[in-house]
């Protein structure tokens, strides 16, 4: 059975980055063209674009960007000019960790390069390439622990849509899918319903049946047994194998724990954070009231307020495995993950 996939969010076409605007998924499937390192941070704020790995690819592509820019500004103070850019860039989104790995790439590029800026372009092209390629890997390095199991449920949205293509945790779905895993299901992931209106969607996109259930039906759902593995991405994971991920991830792996469900984490070795020991030491994006509130709560005068992390942490210890390009690391530890990085 061949492997659909057929969605890419972002494509560059000479001169812009094309962004596939997933606020508005999936009523309208609207692409818009961004030619400036200060559009691309705002198409990363506002959450057109969104998933650890393509907001990385989309900050590689800005920094291309800026650079042209720049060097028609001052061919001869463009590398220093472009460091304002590179700031805005890395302030859209303080959370996934993959944008400041793909930034510190393009900033080694513009470092080890003579004045022309044409060679950005490749490296940020390759990032996008790459991290195709290690999605593709992490897809079969999933797949083998699924052997035997029929039913998964992913939190979010990890598939094509947050990455350059395939997918990271739903990556591994498309893998497991044609080996038997059949019986696939999805949280709806309030309050962005990234699960209900992007997972939903990219599955019909590429006719892979699925359930969407709600977020708090999950444990009813792994009480009954017909899920044997729960399947996340991560947008930071410390040294010690702590993930930060969207909220309700944490508590998604409390119930598998309870319930004997096995726990796998999906993400490129860029999403590591070898600099964070702890999950302790993540920061949490809060983002704005508004989001949980209905509109009549809005007013000036109303004293209900909302509460709105975007991402939560769960332990290594809640962690069966963790799946990355260049190997899987089963009940994370320090020292497991050390032996990964030796890797990398």
């Amino acid at each position: 059975m061949r492997i659909a996939d057929n969605v890419r969010a972002l494509q560059w076409t000479g001169d812009a980055l094309r962004v596939l605007d997933q606020r508005k998924l999936p009523g309208a499937v609207e692409y818009e063209d961004f030619d400036s390192a200060l559009g691309v941070a705002e198409a990363i704020r506002s959450m057109r674009v969104r998933g650890a790995p393509a907001i990385g690819i989309a900050a590689a592509y800005g920094v291309v960007l800026a650079a042209g820019c720049r060097h028609a500004q001052n061919p001869g103070t463009w590398k220093e000019l472009i460091g304002e850019d590179i700031e805005i860039l890395a302030a859209s989104r303080p959370t996934a960790v993959n944008l400041f790995w793909a930034l510190d790439q393009m900033r080694n590029a513009i470092a080890s390069g003579g004045d022309d800026t044409s060679s950005l372009l490749a490296v940020a092209q390759s990032i996008h390439e790459e991290d195709i390629a290690a999605n593709r890997r992490m897809g079969e390095l999933g797949a083998e622990l699924l052997k035997g199991s029929s039913g998964v449920l992913t939190h979010c949205n990890t598939g094509s849509l947050a990455t350059g293509g395939y997918g990271t945790a739903l990556g591994v779905i498309r893998s497991a899918y044609p080996q038997g895993v059949r019986k696939i299901y999805a949280c709806e992931t309030r309050p962005w319903l990234q699960g209900a209106r992007l997972t939903a969607w990219e599955l019909d996109q590429d006719r892979i049946p699925a359930t969407l259930i709600a977020d708090s039906a999950a444990a009813w759902l792994m009480r009954s047994g017909v899920v044997q593995w729960v399947i996340v991405g991560a947008d930071r994971i410390a040294a010690n194998g702590d993930a930060a991920n969207k909220i309700g991830t944490y508590s998604h792996a409390v119930n598998a724990r309870h319930h004997g469900v096995k726990f796998m984490v999906v993400a490129p070795t860029s999403t590591i954070d070898w600099d964070t020991a702890s999950g302790v030491e993540i920061e949490i994006e809060q983002r704005d009231r508004k989001e949980l509130l209905s509109e009549y709560f809005h007013r000036e005068d109303s004293v209900i307020d909302a509460w709105n992390p975007v991402f939560d942490v769960t332990p290594a210890s809640l962690i069966d495995a963790i799946v990355t390009e260049k190997g899987v690391v089963l009940n994370p530890t320090t020292e497991k993950m050390k032996l990964l990085k030796g890797q990398s």
